[in-house]
């Protein structure tokens, strides 16, 4: 399933956020969407997801999802979203349980977004025994637990330390290779952009308008430790970015 953004357009009030977006999400590509503060990415993302719609324009939704598809457009947040008093398995469970899953078809399917996530062993543990990068793997693998045409992920790293933020990219990555999923990636850090995105989007400051959109052809399992070419690439979008985002930087210390 692909989606698209046509033509979208949007205000809150007098303020003009969002002007005049064309956007596909080809499927089995991760889209990642950069921008200076307050240019729209998570608004985007809100029209991808339904759950908002914009003044103008519209989300065409291209093909039909998986058939066991539970829900097709599912969000991965960076604040995990966890039920402190249920388990990792628990956390799990209930969104299934949700779509009328239960028995053995959902312990099959906990049991291997368990395994594809690396927390087989932790399945019985509460989130406040969990490290944050454990509480984000939790966060993705209830994700894949409804099999989603489109992962709609807003900015589900920027609360981890760099070492961890590593470490979810390289299992994002694995997740990937094993069975490719469409995403739409929105971050504020370039470097995730590029480690992650087959595409990046470069939004302007605020009405957000699309400046360029940068393909990348390195392999995602290719991307690792110092590479000229994606070092250029980074230091193209920040080139792109810069001035914009030091204006949106005083515009929002003025508010």
């Amino acid at each position: 399933m692909e989606l698209r953004l046509e033509g979208v357009s949007h205000r809150y009030g007098d303020v003009e956020v969002i002007r005049n977006i064309d956007l596909s999400l080809p499927q089995g590509q991760i889209t990642c969407i950069v921008g200076p503060s307050g240019c729209g990415k998570s608004t985007l993302l809100r029209f991808l997801g339904g759950l908002e719609r914009p003044t103008s324009g519209q989300v065409v939704q291209l093909g039909e999802p998986p058939a066991d598809s539970l829900n097709p457009l599912t969000y991965v947040f960076q604040d995990f979203a966890l039920l402190p008093w249920r388990s990792v398995e628990g956390n799990i469970s209930l969104i299934l349980r949700d779509h009328g899953v239960r028995g053995a078809r959902a312990e099959a399917i906990i049991a291997d977004v368990l395994a594809r996530t690396k927390l087989s062993d932790f399945r019985k543990a509460l989130p406040k025994q969990l490290s944050g990068g454990m509480k984000q793997r939790v966060a993705i693998a209830r994700a894949l637990a409804v099999n989603p045409a489109v992962l709609l992920m807003d900015e589900p790293l920027s609360a981890l330390d760099s070492q961890t933020r590593d470490l979810l990219m390289d299992d994002l990555v694995g997740l990937w290779q094993r069975a490719p999923f469409t995403a739409c990636y929105v971050t504020h850090n370039l470097a995730e952009a590029v480690r992650l995105g087959h595409r990046i989007v470069v939004l302007s400051r605020r009405p957000g308008q699309i400046r360029e959109v940068v393909e990348i052809d390195t392999p995602l399992a290719e991307r690792q430790g110092d590479d000229p070419a994606l070092d250029r690439v980074q230091a193209h979008l920040w080139g792109l970015m810069r001035a914009e985002a030091e204006a949106a930087d005083m515009e929002l210390l003025d508010e």
